[in-house]
């Protein structure tokens, strides 16, 4: 697989991190693409006490990555801001109200919302997975508009039938979750098996 992931200035750069350590030890994706947007910067700095964009990748993973390149939000000329640019889908985790907006209403103003957009035109998965509480109408007329243009929403909301020990565990759940309704189960997702 060949896909795209996008941190944004929401709440819950721990997910993102998750994600992106699942996706570099997959063998079944060949490349992800990541972005991580301005607000995103002073998040993963106060969450995750990784601070800059220079080398971001190699401190949220802890290695060199050997599968995942980062694009500037601002370079609205790379390769996955263009459809004929081969790809698998996009996942922005945690997706901000802000970041919503733009793919909602097709603004396509930063590489995260292009490469958003690029993928409903395509018709490739887009999941969105919002972080806000409460929701007020303009986050729900939003959501509506990005879901009816194909986007999967797909909030940050945990589970606890698994009895999670901790939040790291709780979070590595929530992005196995996200994985598997893209296509990539992991072998560690809990799984709810109904007694017999």
């Amino acid at each position: 697989m060949n896909l795209t992931v996008a941190i944004t200035g929401a709440s819950g750069a721990v997910l993102g991190r998750e994600l992106l350590l699942a996706l570099e030890a997959d063998s079944r994706v060949e490349r992800v693409h990541f972005i991580a947007s301005e607000n995103s910067l002073r998040v993963i700095a106060e969450e995750l006490g990784v601070a800059g964009r220079n080398n971001l990748l190699e401190k949220l993973l802890g290695h060199t990555p050997a599968k995942t390149v980062q694009h500037t939000d601002a370079d609205i000329g790379a390769t996955i801001a263009s459809g004929s640019y081969p790809s698998n889908g996009m996942i922005v985790l945690p997706c901000s109200m802000g970041t919503l907006a733009a793919i909602a209403n097709g603004l396509a103003n930063s590489l995260i919302a292009r490469a958003a957009d690029v993928t409903l035109k395509e018709r490739r998965p887009l999941l969105l997975c919002v972080r806000e509480t409460p929701f007020n109408r303009i986050h729900l007329r939003n959501m509506t508009l990005a879901a009816e243009a194909g986007a999967t929403i797909f909030p940050v909301i945990p589970a606890f039938y698994n009895k999670p020990v901790d939040s790291a565990e709780m979070a590595r759940q929530f992005t196995f979750r996200v994985l598997a309704h893209i296509g990539l189960p992991q072998s560690g997702m809990y799984v709810w098996k109904a007694e017999e």
